[in-house]
């Protein structure tokens, strides 16, 4: 059977349409969304989210002459199949495939890249003042959902788009949800506001009334005009956005197309900086996920019918899950451990600290410098805070981590989740930078444990350390490293079984395989690939020593070169940049 959504190879396609066939293009959208990220994983609640809004927007807007900058860009699929994409969506986040965030080599209808929460704003006013400068043409439009909007790079951008006063469209996605449900003021603010529709609507409706009163009515309205400052603080909770020098509209059902495009065709008509507020159910269409949209944010792939992973159950942990129960059990035995996140609290493993020791637990919403320095402010108060983050988004408290905490030789442990190749969310996620940034901090210790027990070894070592420390670990299941390996399959091979009550002694590599002609060093998880190369080298007649370096600050270094110094010959394996 032959499918509206077909037809649309581009936003010009969709434009086309008979209005009466808009809503089953939203269910064929939905359709495709949910079929492909089931097959390949993916961002798929926040997607189904955005269906109706991302089709307003192509139906009233003009892409790529007017501009639409996704915000994390996790919720760009629906732009990304309207936008000529569409065939090629089935690969999404596969090799060689079409991206999961937007890419400005992949189409002109992306004009930035994203894939780290709130940076739209500031991107779409660089874009709009830089068409201001060449004297061009078209709309700039930011859609940046509301857990970005805790984030003070947003504030920044907005406070200076007031200032420069720009066109500039500002569309708030407001789902109540980042990944974890929403956490903070901002959060309230904005429930208040969707409590609250009615000053706009009555807004518009006094208006229109006083302009059709002959003679008085224009003058009476600029009176109301001059009173309007003070009577919005009585009678409307959205004054944040117009003291910051946008005009507000909204809140706006994010699901009824028609009303999207009118108040769209409203705020093109409007100058100056605009907040369009659209409120929107993640994972709507598709019950799993409107159920459980923290779990449909960012999944592997699953079952159609039941929603549930086709992932295979059993097996060791994940490092994850290892390290939710090594804190766990870290949080009963010492009750200066608290743990601190960013908007991530079951991503990263600490949903069941959260449960156990909600008293010690902190959610900072999207603010990895907040959480970086706020944990920074507890270890001064005498705790041992763990803060949670994935490699890629500690990049972006680099300041925080040297001038507030390791200048200051404070005790903040950085628990580092998504290290290494992380792979189908692409560029902008790889966590192969952390081993890098973090040995060139003063005073930071950096542990990479290679199985579940190491990390929880790790880090209870990292608690009692007295100064900052990093452990990082990928996303992936613990290998299962053999405690009694036979020699007849491990040859050399000499695991001690170890116990997580056993802290390891920072800065101190251990020898796994003793050999005579090359010494691999590895850590983390490839220390089982270099066993495994190690035992097919031994079939081949090379016999290799095999060291899990453990900490890469500080290195082993005089372990190392006792071994290299017999062997003559050295291999380092690791998931990082030089």
């Amino acid at each position: 059977m032959t499918r509206i959504l077909d037809r649309i190879e581009s936003p010009g396609d969709l434009k086309k349409l008979d209005e009466k066939d808009l809503p089953l293009v939203a269910e064929e959208i939905r359709e495709l969304l949910v079929q492909t990220v089931a097959r390949n994983g993916g961002h798929l609640a926040s997607n189904l989210g955005v269906v109706e809004l991302t089709m307003a927007l192509h139906l009233e807007l003009d892409s790529p002459k007017d501009m639409i900058i996704w915000d994390v860009g996790h919720q760009s699929y629906v732009h990304k199949i309207l936008t000529g994409r569409r065939k090629r969506f089935p690969s999404l986040r596969t090799l060689e495939g079409l991206s999961g965030f937007p890419r400005r080599a992949e189409s002109a209808h992306d004009p930035f890249g994203t894939g780290h929460s709130s940076t739209s704003i500031s991107a779409a006013l660089g874009l709009a003042k830089a068409r201001d400068l060449a004297r061009g043409s078209g709309r700039v439009i930011a859609v940046i959902g509301d857990g970005a909007m805790t984030a003070g790079m947003a504030f920044e951008a907005l406070n200076h788009a007031a200032q420069v006063g720009t066109g500039l469209i500002v569309i708030l996605n407001d789902n109540e949800m980042s990944i974890s449900r929403n956490v903070g003021a901002m959060a309230s603010y904005l429930s208040r506001l969707r409590a609250d529709p009615t000053y706009n609507r009555a807004k518009e409706e006094m208006e229109h009334l006083l302009r059709r009163i002959p003679t008085i009515g224009p003058g009476v309205l600029r009176t109301v005009e001059r009173l309007k400052g003070s009577l919005k603080y009585l009678v409307v909770p959205g004054m944040l956005f117009e003291e910051l020098g946008f005009t507000y509209l909204g809140p706006i059902d994010g699901h009824d197309l028609q009303e999207l495009r009118h108040v769209l065709r409203r705020a093109k008509r409007l100058p100056g900086p605009l907040l369009v507020h659209v409120v929107t159910t993640k994972g709507k269409g598709y019950d799993p996920a409107e159920a459980n949209p923290d779990r449909f944010h960012g999944t592997g792939p699953f079952d159609v019918a039941t929603g549930r992973p086709i992932a295979p159950s059993g097996g060791p942990p994940t490092f994850t899950e290892a390290f939710g129960r090594a804190l766990v059990e870290l949080g009963a035995r010492d009750q200066r451990v608290a743990a601190v996140t960013a908007a991530m609290r079951d991503g990263t493993g600490l949903g069941p600290f959260h449960q156990q020791f909600p008293e010690r637990f902190f959610d900072v919403g999207i603010a990895e410098q907040h959480a970086v320095t706020f944990a920074a402010g507890l270890a001064a108060g005498g705790f041992r805070p763990v803060v949670a983050v994935y490699s890629t988004f500690l990049q972006r408290a680099f300041d925080q981590l040297l001038h507030d905490v390791c200048i200051q030789r404070l005790p903040v442990i950085f628990a580092l989740d998504r290290a290494g190749v992380v792979g189908e969310d692409g560029e902008t996620h790889q966590g192969a930078f952390d081993l890098t940034y973090l040995r060139c901090l003063p005073g930071m210790t950096v542990m990479v444990p290679r199985d579940g027990v190491e990390l929880g070894r790790m880090l209870a070592s990292a608690v009692n350390l007295g100064g900052p420390c990093a452990i990082r670990y990928p996303r992936a299941r613990c290998p299962e490293l053999p405690a009694a390996p036979d020699p007849r399959t491990w040859p050399g091979l000499a695991l001690n079984p170890v116990s997580a009550a056993e802290p390891p002694v920072s800065g101190k590599g251990e020898v796994l395989r003793q050999g005579g002609h090359v010494v691999i060093a590895a850590v983390g998880p490839l220390v089982e690939e270099a066993l495994l190369a190690a035992r097919d080298l031994s079939s081949g007649g090379i016999e290799a020593t095999v060291i899990d370096a453990r900490s890469v600050k500080p290195l082993d270094e005089e372990l190392i070169i006792a071994a290299v110094t017999e062997t003559g010959a050295l291999v380092t394996v690791e998931e990082n940049v030089k």
